[in-house]
């Protein structure tokens, strides 16, 4: 089972202050639902992605793949100022979405520190804006460049694509096509790899495309 890091976030302020931070829809969710969020930074980099269960009226849970609960809570508790909001402590749980590393590449999921490096990955290259970005809610930070990108229908510089690749091959290994470099790759599982293509660039598969 893969393991995650969660935090929770109470109070009576709970649910407006969230719904300022996160890409996702809050205001919507029931009691129980789990979606999926990008937390980003002003510049709209993307800082943690994240799952947010609502657990009660004013209580969320948020997790986020292992090693990453302390980003997760400093960028939650980052504008935290004058309201009721409590965050808790890091928590680990065991679960997820993805049995194991080869069903999350044939997925076409990112994962925290390999296809996502925080502060440096945009959302339109992740191929899941549609899971977890809501386009029609209000502010929160770096919504700017996502709304941009999607008002314009602006293709973002690279795209996250599921390969198949040859044995030996690892992460950080550049992609090539008629001898042009073309990308890296990010995670390999067997003869499966998930990697960034430049745009531009037909190889691979998608994760809409699957």
């Amino acid at each position: 089972m893969t393991e995650r890091d969660t935090v929770t976030v109470s109070g009576a302020d709970a649910l407006t202050y969230l719904q300022g931070q996160v890409s996702q829809d809050l205001l919507s969710m029931a009691i129980g639902d789990r979606r999926w969020t990008f937390l980003l930074q002003p510049t709209g980099k993307v800082e943690v992605l994240a799952a947010v269960t609502r657990a009660g009226d004013d209580a969320f849970l948020f997790d986020t793949d292992f090693g990453f609960g302390d980003l997760l809570s400093a960028r939650l508790a980052r504008f935290k100022i004058r309201v009721k909001v409590d965050i808790g402590p890091i928590e680990r749980i065991s679960g997820g979405d993805f049995a194991d590393e080869a069903a999350r590449i044939e997925a076409g999921w990112p994962a925290m520190g390999s296809e996502i490096v925080p502060g440096e990955t945009i959302p339109a290259e992740t191929g899941i804006t549609e899971a977890a970005v809501d386009y029609k809610k209000g502010c929160y930070p770096g919504q700017e460049l996502v709304e941009r990108m999607d008002s314009r229908g602006a293709d973002a510089p690279r795209r996250l694509r599921i390969l198949d690749v040859d044995d030996g091959v690892k992460p950080g290994d550049r992609i090539e096509l008629d001898g042009r470099d073309v990308g890296v790759l990010t995670s390999v599982a067997g003869h499966r790899a998930l990697g960034y293509v430049k745009r531009g660039v037909d190889l691979g598969t998608s994760r809409d495309e699957r």
